[in-house]
């Protein structure tokens, strides 16, 4: 069990599940937070990272700072992704075991499983298979910080543990229609149709790709669950267990958020995995489940995209 008065780091703390981890974090009773926006700290320069850790002193890290985006841009800036991703991970953990922290806390992603996995996705299937090729370089990037904080355990005696949440969505999601990942713009994208009374929405590929979507809330709760109970170096899945297609992913964004056009399919467009769903077996045999469900998170997520665009005055393109 963490001890609540002692100093807590999230890296990460402005974006989705940084935000998400702060919040969960205060409502479990934690008050002694170490807080800096990418303004007051870039985690790829080794010597302010370096400098930070040596001054702050934290006792537990919440690494959720990343580079992350969906099919278009994992497919157009590959270098940075993995360049960008691997530099904040480095620098972190290293820093981390340099200062003695007690416990820390890695966010990989459910990408580092082979493309053509078994399915459900076991733990063990990690580096069975090749991986999925629009987002390799962001998976590889994933699975070195998986590897490194294995072996600062190893070699070092840290308390690392990783943990590998399925596709996620929420509050603060990145609603960029390049950059976002599939639910929030796919929210975006009907919404939009709805306000300029479009008569049809035409999404990337099939719709036949399935996928597994988990509310940051739920993952916040599961990585502070995580966190108090589990201290071992094996990774961990974290999601729902169940998935659904892109089509019916769609259909019911579309029925919540109130469009009534069609919806039609561009083929010439990827896909991406067929399918991406994981065995959360071990994560529930530890005593945690889901409690969002996905309509009901769909729900919030679009009250806070329509929170967004009041206070943003539109988005950027």
């Amino acid at each position: 069990m963490l001890d609540r008065n002692r100093r807590v780091y999230v890296a990460g703390h402005k974006g989705m599940v940084g935000s998400a981890l702060l919040r969960k974090l205060k409502e479990k009773g934690f008050t002694n937070f170490i807080l800096r926006t990418r303004a007051e700290l870039d985690l790829t320069d080794s010597v302010k990272v370096s400098d930070f850790f040596k001054e702050t002193q934290p006792d537990y890290v919440f690494l959720a700072a990343a580079q992350v985006g969906g099919i278009y841009a994992n497919n157009t800036y590959p270098a940075d992704f993995i360049w960008n991703n691997i530099s904040i991970q480095a620098n972190v953990l290293k820093s981390a075991m340099e200062n003695k922290v007690r416990k820390l806390l890695f966010l990989g992603s459910s990408c580092i499983y082979p493309r053509m996995a078994p399915q459900p996705i076991k733990e063990e299937y990690l580096l069975t298979g090749l991986l999925e090729p629009t987002n390799e370089a962001y998976a590889i990037a994933k699975i070195a910080g998986i590897i490194t904080c294995q072996s600062f355990n190893r070699q070092y005696g840290t308390n690392f543990i990783s943990v590998m949440p399925t596709n996620l969505y929420g509050q603060n999601d990145n609603y960029n229609r390049l950059n976002a990942h599939v639910l929030p713009a796919l929210l975006r994208r009907f919404h939009e149709a709805k306000i300029h009374n479009e008569k049809k929405v035409i999404n990337w590929g099939s719709g036949s790709p399935r996928r597994e979507f988990l509310h940051v809330d739920d993952l916040a709760d599961a990585c502070c669950f995580l966190m108090d109970t589990y201290d071992h170096s094996e990774i961990v899945n974290i999601g729902t267990g169940t998935d659904i297609t892109i089509r019916e992913l769609a259909e019911t964004i579309a029925l919540i958020v109130g469009y009534q056009g069609q919806i039609e399919w561009d083929h010439s467009k990827p896909d991406g995995t067929p399918r991406k769903l994981l065995d959360v077996t071990k994560l529930n045999d530890l005593g945690w489940k889901y409690s969002i469900s996905l309509a009901d998170g769909i729900r919030m997520t679009y009250e806070d995209f329509c929170k967004t665009i009041s206070v943003q005055r539109g988005l950027d393109n």
